[in-house]
């Protein structure tokens, strides 16, 4: 696009359409009526911009080949429209909820030149112009309101280089003092905003003048080196990695972060735990939790634990209703639940956990003792209460969480029972089992079940794994493979997998586990989708968006997350005529789209995990309309879909606590360091009916050898020991 001319030149008009505009990063493209050069379109950006406002741009002309002379603008600023016509067009544009072109019309010609000022400082005189009633004027103030504190924040972004499309999920989080409290303290960002990084806050608090030394920023770096561990599991770091890890971050000498730790440590800010090479720093809010996990359990271990029957006897009275007996195993599990106040099993698919829980609620039931079942998630509660026929809470509902933060059911509320079984309880984290210990009530009993074997929970903590490890708490571990299970070659495989073994590779005509192999991501990425669009839905008569589940290893690489569901959104749901889109946060967006809730939303009372798909985009307003499995619809606003991400393909992580009817895992060289024991025991226990692993041997034979390598550091086993020992101050934590 040759240039006419390279000398910048002012140019000034009215916007009277918004042709393009891309939100993340600001690039406009619009009409401009202009006094001097008539109907122009300008190009540049601009960080937020409604028809009707006038424009002021320094930047020179262009001469494009297919759309003629335009305007290349270098710096553009938007003001509010100083005519009549243009507040009308303005107000008309859609922006103010409540008022389109007929109020715009009835609005300007009542107030004219001083229409802003009276929706700003006067608004209850709105109810002057016809049709207008006390609750569409509070419609309209409210929006007025709301856009106003929208487009600050939308300005603030715009300086600093971030993406606007994030500016209402700012109103969101801190509301009209958005921009106050950013400016106040920039590394707000780095903690609060899902996809704005440390260095990027740390650069706009430079920008606002703090110093490199400074106290503040030394704090701010090592409190979200914190934060970074907190969100790869840990529940603290060795003093020496967070000093080292900080320094890294902030391109500071180490000797300067000591100091300033010091007074953390000093003011109550973070907790040292341990001595020497084996000190661990911890968030205080993780070592309360933490103390007050191991106080409660250890009283729960403490107590009188007579369940006030005979448990032989009931066993035996259960089994008589039964078409078989209780194996070994199966019958110390229920003693042991019975006969503790605090109790785990633990044991891979097959061994019969769920026919435990069943029998415990039975001979509960049988001597008048109340059970509630609880999962961590909303579809492994689904999950356990199909399986036991009984009705199962997620543990957010069981205690009643509230808008805000912080549960109805707690230590001076606790909840009603009196046997709380938690069902996947792998995936429990230490906030929420803080939550739960302080919950219960005097006399109640807590019995845990999950698979150790699985990955830890997706939040910081290793609660299952700590409370066996402490080995003051009673477990059953179970690992004989009943009969029904050991026909299914995905039990057999898992089995194998988890004892380090290569599972029996035959793909034996009838059996429900299978593995192909492919050289390379290519092929690997061609026969998955051939897998999921073609072969299995017509094989298995499954549906290829609802029934079959992609799990990899990671969210990068050519066979990460972000690849396969561009690949399988393209195969399953391909754009077509009437089907409506939109592209947000880096991702496109169909009507019939498979999504997935990637962060806890109360509000909505949608959880991280949950998969849903898209039955509606509506256009005026936009919003996309989501239903999930067992919830109504929600809505979600465009500023808002950082929260949802295409699901066609997910991590397992993500899948914990969830099962599918079929499984599709690709394995490659390229996952390294994800290639992982647990990490695939977890993904083939997730399929129900089919598991299909496509990849390399050496991919497969790798991950099977290779045991967790990621060790989470955590102070719960041992304080649970110490509690138990009745022992109290810092103690020494292994690394």
């Amino acid at each position: 696009m040759p240039a006419d001319s390279s000398t910048s030149v002012p140019l000034a008009g009215v916007v009277e359409a918004v042709v393009f505009y891309n939100e993340e990063n600001s690039y406009t493209i619009m009409q401009v009526a202009s006094e001097s050069h008539g109907p122009v379109t300008v190009r540049g950006k601009l960080p937020a911009v409604a028809v009707g406002e006038e424009i002021r741009a320094t930047g020179h002309w262009q001469d494009d080949r297919r759309f003629g002379r335009q305007f290349q603008a270098d710096r553009i600023e938007a003001v509010a429209p100083t005519t009549t016509e243009g507040i009308e067009r303005f107000l008309a544009s859609g922006l103010i909820e409540g008022i389109g072109g007929t109020y715009a019309k009835r609005i300007v010609k009542r107030f004219g030149l001083d229409t802003f000022r009276i929706i700003e400082e006067a608004s209850q005189r709105l109810e002057e112009v016809p049709g207008i009633g006390a609750q569409r004027r509070r419609q309209i103030k409210e929006s007025w309101n709301r856009q106003r504190a929208v487009r600050d924040i939308m300005i603030f972004l715009h300086a600093y280089g971030l993406s606007t499309a994030r500016a209402l999920r700012l109103y969101k989080t801190y509301g009209a003092e958005a921009v106050g409290i950013l400016r106040a303290d920039p590394y707000r960002l780095a903690r609060d905003l899902p996809g704005v990084g440390f260095r990027t806050a740390d650069e706009i608090a430079r920008t606002m003048g703090l110093a490199m030394d400074s106290p503040r920023r030394l704090a701010a770096g090592l409190a979200y080196a914190l934060e970074q561990a907190e969100r790869e599991g840990h529940c603290a770091l060795p003093r020496q990695d967070l000093i080292a890890g900080a320094a890294e971050l902030l391109q500071n000498a180490e000797a300067e972060l000591e100091p300033v730790l010091e007074e953390q440590l000093r003011r109550g800010q973070a907790e040292l735990e341990g001595v020497g090479e084996s000190a661990l720093v911890f968030p205080t809010d993780l070592a309360s939790a933490e103390r007050a996990i191991a106080a409660g359990l250890a009283r729960l271990l403490r107590a009188p634990a007579d369940a006030g029957f005979d448990a032989e006897a009931a066993i035996s009275g259960f089994e008589a209703q039964l078409p078989f007996k209780l194996g070994r195993e199966q019958r110390e599990a229920v003693l042991g639940a019975l006969r503790s106040r605090l109790f785990v099993i633990t044991g891979g698919p097959g061994v019969g956990k769920t026919t435990i829980i069943t029998a415990v609620i039975a001979l509960c039931k049988a001597a008048h003792l109340s059970t509630v079942l609880c999962a961590p998630t909303g579809r492994a509660a689904k999950r356990l209460s199909e399986s036991t026929g009984q009705v199962t809470f997620t543990l957010h509902r069981a205690l009643e969480f509230q808008p805000g933060g912080g549960f109805s059911r707690n230590r001076n509320r606790p909840l009603d029972g009196d046997l709380f079984v938690v069902d996947e309880a792998s995936m429990v984290d230490l906030r929420l089992m803080a939550s739960l210990v302080a919950a219960l009530p005097e006399g109640g009993r807590l019995l845990f079940v999950g698979d150790i074997d699985q990955l830890p929970s997706v939040g910081a903590g290793a609660v299952l794994r700590d409370m066996i490890g402490s080995g003051v708490v009673p477990v059953a571990r179970l690992e004989h493979i009943y009969r029904q299970a050991a026909a299914s070659s995905i039990v057999a495989a898992a089995h194998d997998i988890n004892r380090g073994l290569l599972p029996v590779l035959d793909n034996a005509p009838g059996g429900d586990f299978f593995f192909f192999e492919r050289p390379d991501a290519t092929s690997i990425a061609e026969t998955l989708r051939h897998l999921v669009a073609e072969r299995i839905p017509d094989r298995f008569k499954l549906h290829a968006r609802d029934e079959i589940q992609v799990l990899t290893p990671m969210n990068k690489q050519s066979l990460g997350t972000k690849e396969l569901n561009t690949m399988l959104q393209a195969a399953l749901n391909p754009p077509r005529e009437g089907l409506y889109e939109i592209e947000r946060f880096g991702v496109l967006f169909r009507s019939g789209d498979k999504v997935i809730q990637t962060r806890n939303n109360y509000d909505r009372d949608v959880f991280n995990g949950d998969i849903g798909h898209i039955v509606e985009i509506t256009t005026e307003p936009v919003s996309i309309h989501v239903v999930f499995s067992g919830n109504s619809q929600v809505t979600y606003e465009p500023g808002e879909l950082d929260e949802l991400q295409l699901a066609y393909a997910i991590t397992v992580h993500k899948a914990q606590g969830s099962e599918f009817p079929a499984v599709v895992v690709p394995l490659a060289g390229q996952h390294h360091m994800l290639l992982q024991r647990n990490l695939l025991y977890t993904a083939l226990t997730r399929g129900k009916q089919l598991v299909i692993i496509v990849g390399e041997r050496s991919a497969l034979e790798r991950a099977i050898r290779t045991e967790e390598s990621s060790h989470r550091h955590t102070g719960l086993a041992e304080r649970l020991r110490r509690a138990m020992a009745g022992e109290s101050g810092a103690f020494a934590l292994e690394r």
